[in-house]
């Protein structure tokens, strides 16, 4: 019996001509894109609202701008911080900045006051970058009072309104590049090991952590997709790419992107998921790759007039950020004739991992795929993460390969318990097939133990949406005096649909989850609570969970 520590079993499973040691040629971001400027100029790069830009104005823009940044003495050693919301911006300066020399520390506009002040104290950032409107410009006012020179540059874009007023030592951006039109790129070395993103994640103290990225890194990312890709139709520069996914988060500034303009495709750039309108532009503009959270999806094959749109132009989809139902997988299938995607990632691997190969094979459903080419997963045992386990036998993934981080940012403590033996210990639970294909069953600190088993909530979170009644669902894990921890459902439920007990919805799941995985609580929301990226937060739920009961028992 095979296990997954066996050299890359999944091989076989690779489109031909793909080698699972892909070793991605290009060292640096900014080596691989010039391949773009120079073979595409006039190809268009990206439509902002109707505002339009080609491969050549493009790079005009992040020249310019890295010219200016050059000018004013940054460069190798430097953090720029970008609090930009979906903008045409984002890629000038997030290029811009790599141009330079410098590194990029991404910010999010859902950021909370504390949280932006941390991110600019532990980067170390010198500038921030963000939008001409009242509400970026308050808070950012309010860092700079707290900060002594900390420098920040205004962008005017289509959507957002410009503020009546701007802060003291603000720069807009048409005056910081006024005497750098025309200008190249600037010729300044860059190697592959240094310092292009700090990256913001969780923190085990609560306090988030930057994963260090380098230019190998996100360079390998981008490379590792295309080579999984390169053989199929959705790939390459007649691509037009619908994108709503954050660029401020790892997954949509790498995969929707960095990757698309290194293939020379088309970018569709919105800031806000808007259902009605993502079906006129896939119609319209003849979108041919879109994706996002199950939620977008859920929302996109409830509009109005569905059946109405032409969707044939779309050769990929894909979904992450939680379980997508199978049910919402299927009617994609019927609509747009192609299979979602789905893959498994994360912030230190910038974040390639796991992908769904172009042939899926019938019998896998809930894969997450195979290893993308050039990196390596196994699965090992959760008390023993130095012992490979057999296919079929549930651990921790683990994953090596060169987009992997080297650690994170002033936390040599962390870095070094987040690695053993040179493998970045993922935190997800799942196990391999006999045929090299992985399944993420949950991540490690969301699983509940109750009365000594082990309860994964998105087993739950999946029989408890077959339910006719039920939108969407969430469970965690709660104090249980007799089972030590029990599993909560918070339930939002369909327009029109009436609410139903506890042991109606546990006589429903009586033949699809085992007596220790019934939920004992039942809570009923209109919405649940979601990350930057739509995910949804089971974090906040146990916040929210824990004062309730703090306040029962004062």
């Amino acid at each position: 019996m095979r296990s997954s520590g066996e050299v890359r079993p999944w091989s076989h499973l690779l489109p031909r001509g793909v080698r699972a040691d892909y070793n991605p040629p290009v060292g640096t971001l900014n080596e691989l894109l010039r391949c773009s400027w120079a073979n595409h100029p006039s190809r268009l790069a990206i439509d902002y609202y109707g505002e339009q830009w080609t491969y050549a104005d493009l790079y005009a823009r992040i020249a310019e701008t890295a010219v200016a940044l050059r000018a004013r003495g940054i460069g190798r050693g430097d953090v720029i911080a970008l609090y930009l919301p979906n903008t045409n911006w984002q890629p000038v300066w997030f290029l811009a900045v790599l141009a330079a020399g410098a590194t990029v520390v991404n910010l999010s506009p859902l950021d909370a006051p504390r949280e932006l002040a941390h991110k600019i104290a532990d980067s170390g950032a010198r500038w921030v970058v963000t939008a001409n409107g009242d509400g970026y410009l308050s808070r950012i006012s309010a860092l700079q009072q707290r900060f002594s020179g900390l420098v920040s540059v205004t962008c005017d874009d289509a959507v957002t309104t410009p503020a009546a007023k701007l802060p003291d030592q603000t720069l807009r951006y048409a005056d910081l590049i006024a005497e750098h039109k025309g200008a190249a790129l600037p010729d300044v070395a860059v190697a592959p090991e240094d310092v292009a993103l700090l990256q913001y994640t969780g923190g085990t103290t609560g306090e988030p952590k930057a994963a260090i990225l380098s230019q190998r890194n996100i360079a390998a990312a981008v490379q590792s997709y295309s080579e999984l890709f390169r053989s199929e139709p959705q790939f390459g520069p007649d691509q037009r790419v619908l994108v709503y996914t954050p660029l401020f988060h790892i997954f949509g500034l790498t995969t929707s992107l960095l990757r698309r303009l290194s293939e020379g495709a088309s970018i569709y750039l919105r800031q806000r998921f808007d259902a009605s309108e993502a079906l006129d532009l896939i119609h319209e503009k003849r979108i041919t790759a879109f994706g996002g959270v199950p939620t977008m999806w859920i929302n996109l094959l409830q509009q109005p007039g569905l059946e109405d749109k032409d969707l044939s132009s779309i050769n990929y989809a894909i979904s992450g950020g939680a379980p997508l139902p199978v049910a919402v997988a299927g009617r994609v299938k019927e609509l747009m004739g192609v299979n979602i995607r789905g893959g498994g990632g994360m912030t230190e691997t910038s974040p390639v991992g796991i992908n769904i190969p172009p042939m899926l094979p019938p019998g896998k459903d809930g894969t997450v795929g195979i290893p993308v080419p050039g990196i390596d997963v196994q699965i090992v045992a959760v008390d023993d993460p130095r012992r490979l386990l057999r296919p079929g036998e549930h651990g921790e993934l683990r994953v090596r390969g060169p987009s992997v981080t080297r650690g994170y940012w002033k936390r040599p403590e962390e870095t070094r318990a987040a690695f053993i033996d040179g493998w970045l210990m993922t935190g997800d639970i799942g196990y391999m097939d006999e045929d090299g294909y992985f399944y993420i069953v949950d991540r490690k600190k969301d699983m509940i133990v109750s009365s000594g088993f082990n309860v994964y909530p998105v087993a739950i979170e999946k029989a408890v949406h077959e339910h006719s009644a039920v939108a969407d669902v969430a469970v965690i894990g709660i104090p249980d005096s007799y089972r030590g921890e029990a599993a909560k459902a918070f339930v939002v439920l369909r327009e029109g649909a009436a609410e139903f007990s506890l042991e109606e919805l546990r006589e429903f799941l009586a033949e699809r989850l085992g007596r220790h995985e019934m939920p004992q609580q039942l809570e009923f929301r209109s919405t649940l609570p979601r990350t930057a990226v739509g995910k949804t937060s089971r974090l906040e739920l146990r916040a929210q969970e824990q004062e309730r009961r703090a306040t029962i028992s004062n």
